[in-house]
């Protein structure tokens, strides 16, 4: 999608394009993102920093008036938006983690949050999932009456995403389907690292192993239909947990991701042996150079090694780049994932391109490929600005896949040929997502 704003600064542009996304389910205003972005001066993360925060310090205070005047729905969304806006305000400070206006900025979000989750009906729980000696924060969303069993979805966000934001990434969508859902930030994620210390760690099926523990004692989950679904780095995160897991009924790749480290490596002149022998040497002072000059001159690449390093814990971008290629589906973990995948992809990504492919590939199990397109909006990251559409398409996977129903499609496919999986092309989606729900 062409830049509507900041059109030389990409990452400007796509973190307000997420912004518009965020709309379809109350997290933001066009007329507030769009004042907002004017006032901001490109490539400049204080100016992006000072911008959103004021506007969401507004957004608040007005949703803390008229909450005060009983009006509660538009309470509710007012402190939805602020939510989202504090959100956006600390976005780009990471390369100094002690920065107060960091912490400020989050602990702002999940208050406004959980004031919106208050309010809504029926109201979103925030719940303490104990894990390893602490808990990791999340919600419980209820899409029916207490204490009955629905189909469930847990998902998680990414490399840079937090729970809270998960509400406008599905949560509420399959709530509002009808499912029980319950988020949560794991180790590295926005809740862990600001108030646990915990960072990154690649092995993800022991973070979801503990929070199906959990979720299988509440009495709105079906253990017989509990999927997971991971979202950006979530891609890659959320298989790697399907692949040691049982207990789950379907997993979600959005979008999918087989290789982190491959966004690492192409840019290495050697091969992966080479790239992990001589980013984890004690000394390289030649590589620490040359990635220094990478960062000076692209954005958005020193903003990946300065907020890769906080999030994994990492003293250099030479080590961070190193962790990184640890976060993978290859050597056969991807063939290990047994019940049913769903890779999205978003074919003009240009952060992971051609990763939700090559995921798809390596898979064993029963699978489908959904892929968004730029005539329909959808082509970016995580269809980031094309929220509902996603959320649709997704979600009638999800529910066609749990309940039984999506067999007929897949079959039909299969006769025509595609022994592998099956490949939802834009015009059967769009066909499917307009068909009654079959719940």
């Amino acid at each position: 999608m062409r830049s509507v704003y900041f059109p030389d600064d990409e990452q400007f542009w796509f973190e307000t394009l997420r912004s518009f996304g965020h709309i379809a389910y109350g997290g933001a205003d066009f007329g507030e993102v769009a004042m907002t972005v004017e006032q901001i001066k490109p490539r400049d993360y204080d100016s992006w920093h000072d911008e959103w925060l004021a506007t969401a310090d507004r957004i608040a205070a007005e949703a803390e008036a008229t909450l005060g005047r009983g009006h509660q729905v538009s309470a509710r969304d007012g402190f939805l938006r602020a939510a989202n806006y504090y959100r956006n305000a600390e976005f780009f400070l990471h390369g100094e983690p002690d920065d107060p206006r960091i912490r400020l900025a989050y602990d702002r979000q999940v208050e406004c949050f959980r004031q919106a989750a208050e309010l809504l009906v029926p109201a979103i729980e925030p719940v303490e999932i104990p894990f390893e000696g602490t808990t990791l924060p999340g919600y419980l969303y209820r899409g029916g009456p207490p204490g009955v069993p629905l189909p469930t979805l847990v998902a998680h966000n990414g490399f840079d995403g937090s729970a809270e934001e998960m509400h406008f990434f599905g949560a509420a969508a399959a709530a509002e389907r009808g499912f029980t859902v319950l988020t949560f930030d794991g180790p590295g994620q926005p809740g862990t690292l600001h108030r646990r210390g915990l960072v990154f760690r690649p092995d993800w099926e022991n973070v979801v192993a503990p929070v199906l523990d959990f979720a299988l004692k509440l009495p709105e989950v079906d253990p017989e239909r509990v999927a997971l679904m991971g979202v950006s780095m979530g891609g890659v995160l959320a298989p790697r947990a399907a692949a040691f897991e049982r207990r789950l009924a379907a997993v979600i790749a959005w979008d999918g991701v087989y290789d982190m480290g491959a966004t690492v490596l192409a840019h290495w002149p050697g091969d992966r042996d080479s790239a992990e022998r001589q980013l984890s040497a004690p000394e390289n002072p030649e590589l620490d150079a040359m990635l220094a000059q990478a960062a000076a001159a692209d954005p958005t690449q020193a903003w990946a090694f300065s907020h890769g390093m906080w999030v994994t814990g990492q003293p250099t971008p030479r080590a961070f780049a190193a962790e990184y290629l640890k976060y993978n589906l290859r050597d056969g973990v991807a063939e290990k994932i047994q019940c049913p995948a769903l890779v999205c992809a978003g074919t003009g990504d240009t952060f992971l391109p051609g990763q939700p492919q090559e995921l798809y590939e390596h898979l064993t199990c029963p699978k489908t490929l959904l892929e968004f397109t730029a005539v329909e909006g959808a082509d970016a990251h995580c269809q980031s600005g094309a929220e509902r559409i996603a959320c649709a398409r997704i979600l009638d996977w999800l529910e066609e896949t749990l309940n039984g129903t999506g067999a007929d499609v897949a079959n039909g496919l299969r006769a025509s040929g595609q022994e592998e999986g099956t490949r939802i092309a834009p015009a059967l989606a769009a066909e499917r997502a307009s068909e009654p729900s079959p719940r």
